[in-house]
């Protein structure tokens, strides 16, 4: 008789502003469910884009993230020992394996170049914005031959590289949203494997890496729900498995917007500067998780024997104002 494999899951910020308080929860309810589990937590840094990615920010956020009570066995902070294969753990530089990644989908014929742009993308969408799957493909470049793409290229154009999807449905269980049936059309259509600047898109980046670090519990918000089609089938294609998916709720403002790094009052640097206490935030944030009944000040570590995802129900979490003066009261 097998043993259970050891979950292993992952916090992984991206370094381009100050965490906040939307992504404090996302971080320590993936801490939470890992280490429950007697599981082990992977650093990453998600610093793939160099225009947006800063240094200063990836020492601010694991900075702010220590300072929360979270901690990991794994990181840009704490390499493996002699002989480990996970590591780096920052995405700049990993691009040797996502190189190989994208040469084993061209030898398979499962690639071809784009040469649309993002505002031929948006046109085509018919918005001038999106939502989280991005602006969805129609296509258009899926069938150009040799001649064709010659003469985009003589004439300026760059192109990205795109995944010449599968058919068919990509089934999996969300273990806070339930069974999921959706094929890569729903979500947007052929994706990007790299931009036309060259920088490898975050589809491949991320799925390479759940992969090649053993990955095998991703606990994110559901606003990504969108994407996980999309990385399950780039993992089939590469011959690997899937890890278990929890989308969770999202935290939203009093005026119902989602969180996020333009909230500068919410950013746990700003909150801690205004003499906020660790415990009372993630004893807020356990409450709304449900395994903090009572709502009192409580470290990531006092929360974890309560702490069940079967808790939430997928119903993103408004904070109200009276909450929020709570944490520097």
């Amino acid at each position: 008789m097998h043993a259970a494999p050891v979950i292993r899951g992952r916090l992984a910020p991206s370094p381009t502003g100050y965490i906040h308080l939307g992504n404090a929860w996302a971080f320590l309810l993936a801490w939470l469910a890992a280490r429950a589990s007697s599981g082990e937590v992977v650093l990453r840094i998600e610093d793939i884009d160099p225009q947006r990615s800063r240094p200063e920010y990836t020492a601010a956020l694991i900075e702010d993230l220590t300072w929360l009570g979270l901690d990991w066995d794994y990181g840009p902070d704490k390499p493996e020992p002699a002989g480990g294969c996970m590591g780096p753990f920052e995405q700049s530089r990993r691009g040797q394996h996502y190189t190989a990644a994208i040469a084993q989908l061209e030898s398979a014929g499962l690639t071809y170049p784009c040469f649309c742009t993002r505002k031929e993308l948006r046109s085509m969408a018919g918005a001038p914005h999106v939502d989280d799957a991005g602006a969805p493909y129609p296509g258009t470049c899926r069938s150009l031959n040799q001649a064709q793409r010659q003469a985009l290229l003589e004439s300026g154009r760059r192109p990205c590289l795109r995944l010449r999807c599968p058919d068919g449905p990509v089934n999996f269980t969300d273990t806070v949203f339930g069974p999921q049936s959706l094929t890569l059309a729903d979500c947007g259509g052929d994706f990007a494997l790299r931009r036309s600047d060259g920088v490898v898109a975050y589809q491949l980046a991320v799925a390479v890496d759940d992969a090649l670090m053993g990955i095998n519990q991703v606990v994110r918000g559901r606003d990504i729900l969108i994407s996980t089609p999309r990385q399950i089938a780039l993992l089939k294609l590469l011959g690997y498995g899937a890890p278990a998916y929890a989308h969770v709720p999202l935290l939203l403002d009093d005026e119902g917007e989602r969180l996020a790094k333009r909230h500068q009052s919410l950013a746990l640097r700003n909150l801690r500067q205004m003499g906020a206490d660790p415990r009372r935030i993630t004893g807020l944030l356990g409450a709304l998780a449900g395994c903090n009944p009572g709502g009192n000040a409580a470290s990531p570590a006092e929360l974890m024997p309560y702490f069940s995802l079967s808790r939430l129900d997928g119903d993103d979490i408004r904070l109200g104002r009276e909450m929020l003066r709570a944490l520097v009261a």
